[in-house]
């Protein structure tokens, strides 16, 4: 059966994620080159899911029967209360609804739910005429993806005050009532939320804070005239310092919920702002405040109030910053999210160590450091939170020029469980121009080799500069070596990657190693040969890893590769600051399985019925051959120890 249900919606368990755990109940069987399923309603009807002849596919049946599971066995209706296919009266036009759940009268709509197939939009308008055909106070659009609902206690009135649909219980509990849609919404904002709640409720019901987001901007955020990315991150910040304070407070009680008076929602949640400003400086300015009005302050609450983020699954976070980045025009400056399977094949191979410092100097949205971290929690059994904070806040740095960049960096630290980082807002390249708080705190690590801050004292480095961008600054040129005195002239122009080269090399200390993802140009063209030459006079190329042309999509189509980098120390230099070592093996790879689609989607690995195959986490596996390329990598490396070289003596296990 998995197989067909991979059939009629392909990677299903990715593309139903508030749905999937039903999967398993879902009862499909075959009638001659036909599939069906018994409709799990009080009709029991047979249906249509598939048609092999034909090619006939109803994934909006599937999400439909899985909806109906979840009212029976989540939400506790009655089989008998639940119908599809109800006839709506618009005046002479008659539509059909695909859901009604009737209340104990059978008669009386109490919830309409309008299905969509998962790739397909919500059809909010359509949803509210049919409550207020049918008069039922509440309504729900789902895709399997995303959930919205719709709450109308009065005729012609939608409120947004619901943060979710009633349970049967709850129903019973005010069906005597004058008007139950009133009273069941006092019940359901009501209910304890807390810590623990909040932990059975993502157990239940995971939902993808990406698609929260989305619905958000559909919903609210885009004609609410106001700077989106910016209202999501007080938001995001109001949520973590709410599940921050609960730990602390009497029975791990949650504020960050909607109450029935959106002003309440409103003072509650800018309280709980304000007090993550004070508690994480320097992330915004003293005088934000939330933006939004209370009514669609309300909205995004709900929305937002039953996920989880300290210690959540990164990939969910991962994918949210995704979709937010180019929607705040990282791409215009060639800043593009980096794949989370180059960052972990590339640190899998540079192999960091638990008391080497790490540093991203354009650091985006801090996959590179938050992944190092994660390697280094594993590698080194680091179960404790304390101690994993420890390391963090101590070992691991970014910096990045553009504001929202280290809103993001910042935020994720904070969600993968870091208190505080060093996160820096500035320019890599000008580090005349440093503030005095990177300076200080680069020193108070003994982290400075000169006096000017152009040589630093990290271990590693891995970093993706952004590629476009032309210097023309004359004083900024001046500062590197790598310029060819023709191009330090006034008027001149050079890319902004290549002074990021030697800035990444000056940023670690002899010895110290480096990963950066570059234009495969660089390494082909003749008019760069000066680059390559500058590169090998100053380090040591331990490997180039040349990366599949959708790695970027759907960003750009740019080519790059990763290139491995290992600083000459002192001794490896003759008089003249030249290496000794002239001829020496470099390991070359090209990665030809590509885990994305040529419009930048991504590919996972299936088995041989379809069906996806998860990691350890519960995730689907990207379809990959960077792992594989890692590997022999190490294991060449090793063969290298072995014969002596002591430039892999970093693969060691220690």
């Amino acid at each position: 059966m998995d197989k067909i249900l991979n059939q009629i919606i392909p990677n299903i368990e990715v593309e139903v994620p508030i749905l999937k755990h039903l999967l398993s109940e879902l009862k499909i069987y075959p009638k001659e080159n036909k599939w069906y399923i018994k409709s799990n309603d009080a009709t029991e009807r047979e249906l249509l899911v598939y048609d092999e002849v034909k090619g006939i596919k109803k994934p909006e049946e599937i999400i439909r029967q899985l909806f109906i599971l979840e009212l029976i066995d989540y939400y506790g209706y009655p089989k008998e209360n639940i119908k599809i296919e109800e006839k709506v009266n618009f005046g002479r036009e008659k539509k059909r609804a695909d859901i009604v759940v009737y209340q104990d009268d059978k008669i009386t709509p109490w919830i309409i739910a309008e299905v969509k197939a998962p790739q397909e939009k919500l059809n909010i308008p359509q949803l509210k005429s049919y409550l207020n055909a049918e008069g039922s106070p509440i309504g729900v659009a789902v895709n399997g993806k995303e959930i919205t609902i719709l709450y109308r206690p009065y005729p012609k009135e939608f409120d947004d005050n619901l943060p979710d649909i009633p349970k049967y219980t709850e129903y019973l509990e005010v069906k005597e009532s004058r008007n139950p849609a009133i009273e069941v919404a006092d019940v359901i904002l009501g209910r304890e939320w807390t810590l623990d709640k909040l932990e059975e409720k993502i157990k239940e019901r995971k939902r993808s804070l990406r698609e929260i987001i989305e619905v958000l901007e559909e919903l609210v955020l885009a004609n609410s005239g106001v700077d989106s990315f910016n209202e999501i991150f007080k938001l995001i910040y109001a949520k973590l310092f709410d599940e921050w304070e609960a730990k602390t407070r009497k029975n791990k009680e949650l504020k960050f919920r909607k109450y029935k008076d959106p002003k309440t929602t409103y003072k509650v949640i800018s309280e709980l702002f304000e007090g993550a400003k004070k508690e994480w400086t320097g992330i915004f300015e003293r005088t934000d405040k939330i933006n939004l009005t209370a009514e669609h302050l309300s909205v995004c609450v709900g929305e937002m109030q039953e996920i989880k983020l300290f210690y959540s699954d990164l990939r969910i976070i991962d994918e949210a910053f995704e979709y937010l980045l180019p929607a705040v025009a990282k791409s215009k400056k060639g800043q593009y999210f980096t794949p989370r399977v180059v960052i972990d094949a590339a640190i899998k191979m540079l192999n960091p160590r638990r008391r080497e410092y790490i540093i991203d100097p354009a650091c985006g949205s801090a996959g590179f450091l938050v992944h190092a971290m994660q390697y280094v929690w594993d590698k080194y059994n680091m179960k404790d939170k304390d101690i994993k904070s420890s390391y963090a806040r101590k070992y691991l740095w970014g910096i990045d020029f553009d504001p929202k960049a280290t809103k993001i960096s910042k935020a994720i630290m904070l969600i993968a469980g870091d208190g505080r980082s060093h996160i820096y807002k500035e320019n890599s390249l000008e580090f005349p121009k440093w503030s005095a708080e990177i300076r200080t705190g680069l020193k108070s690590e003994d982290l400075v080799l000169s006096e000017d801050f152009k040589k630093l004292n990290f271990d590693i480095l891995m970093t993706n500069p952004p590629f476009a961008g032309e210097i023309k600054e004359t004083w900024l040129k001046a500062l590197y070596e790598i310029v060819p005195e023709s191009k330090k002239k006034p008027g001149s122009k050079i890319d902004r990657h290549i002074l990021f080269i030697e800035r990444a090399i000056d940023m670690i200390k002899p010895g110290g190693r480096l990963v950066i993802v570059l234009p495969q140009g660089i390494f082909n063209n003749t008019n760069d040969k000066y680059i390559r030459e500058f590169i090998m006079k100053k380090a040591r190329i331990l490997a180039v890893i040349g990366l599949h042309g959708n790695t970027f999509k759907p960003h750009t189509g740019t080519k790059t590769s990763l290139l491995f980098l290992r600083k000459w120390k002192e001794e490896e230099l003759d008089e003249g600051g030249n290496p000794k070592l002239k001829d020496y093996p470099i390991f070359f790879a090209v990665s030809k399985i590509s885990f994305k689609d040529n419009s930048g989607n991504y590919i996972f690995v299936k088995d041989e019925e379809g069906n996806l195959i998860l990691d350890e986490k519960g995730n689907p596996i990207y379809k990959t051959d960077l792992f594989d390329i890692a590997d022999a990598f190490i294991n060449w490396g090793k063969e290298r120890l072995e014969q002596g070289d002591m430039a892999f003596d970093f693969l060691e296990d220690v």
